[in-house]
């Protein structure tokens, strides 16, 4: 992390799963920059949903990291006492522990119905996002309902060979930049906030010199021929992902 501060990196997306909150908290005191320029993001687990518990979490987190508050607070996922969860955000978001909520991985519909029960709507939603799975309908969806869409797999972690795929490195050839620029110049003129990885800091500092170019309205059509509207990972709706996350509360 110390390195991608050290590339321009102010945007760190953490997690209750991930075990690595300390951590980020670590690197930005030992980077010396003020805490305001910088945005941090974490997710409740789903194994901490529901009102209380989900309360005492985030306040979990927040020791755990060292900080007063964070940027953005997300649920991870959209199962569980999922409801009961977001009423724990809504107060923290009151009570100033927390400068935005949002949740992660809603489909349109689990995310019009969050936004029509609750008292404020999600100012995110973070969602696998990639040419291979674009999310058209999803973000206008999240545009109707004034949410804010956020990708991560951004490159899909590599799979489908995205890297070498030949339309991707048409269009980067043609600008001079590698395929990874392109994508996420590709979601930069989507309107989406975008969320970048790598361990390698020359592949960091790559990642966000994306804007000494635009794609135009050809490439991003070319791009739009990506879509296969399927998720390379694992998708929400169907059983046996349902059954995969009880598993997690104990209920398969």
């Amino acid at each position: 992390m110390l390195n991608a501060i050290k590339a321009g990196y102010r945007h760190f997306d953490t997690a209750q799963a991930y075990a690595n909150e300390k951590e980020v908290g670590e690197a930005i005191r030992e980077s010396g920059i003020d805490r305001k320029e910088f945005f941090i993001t974490s997710k409740v687990w789903l194994s901490n949903y529901g009102c209380d518990k989900a309360y005492a979490s985030v306040l979990e987190s927040l020791d755990r990291i060292e900080l007063d508050y964070l940027d953005l607070m997300l649920l991870h996922q959209p199962f569980g006492d999922y409801y009961g969860a977001y009423r724990a955000l809504e107060k923290l978001y009151k009570e100033g522990k927390l400068r935005a909520i949002g949740v992660s991985n809603f489909y349109p519909d689990r995310l019009s119905d969050i936004v029509a029960f609750n008292e404020i709507t999600p100012q995110v939603n973070q969602v696998e996002t990639h040419p291979l799975n674009q999310q058209i309908f999803a973000q206008e969806n999240m545009i109707k309902n004034k949410v804010q869409i956020e990708s991560w797999a951004t490159f899909a972690e590599g799979r489908g060979d995205i890297f070498n795929n030949p339309i991707l490195k048409s269009i980067a050839d043609k600008h001079g930049k590698s395929t990874a620029q392109v994508m996420v110049r590709w979601q930069v003129q989507r309107g989406i906030v975008c969320l970048t990885k790598s361990s390698r800091f020359e592949r960091m500092k790559e990642n966000i010199d994306v804007f000494d170019f635009e794609l135009s309205a050809e490439d991003m059509a070319k791009i739009a021929s990506m879509d296969t509207q399927t998720s390379l990972f694992f998708n929400h709706q169907e059983a046996s992902t349902v059954d995969l996350f009880l598993g997690f509360l104990g209920r398969k």
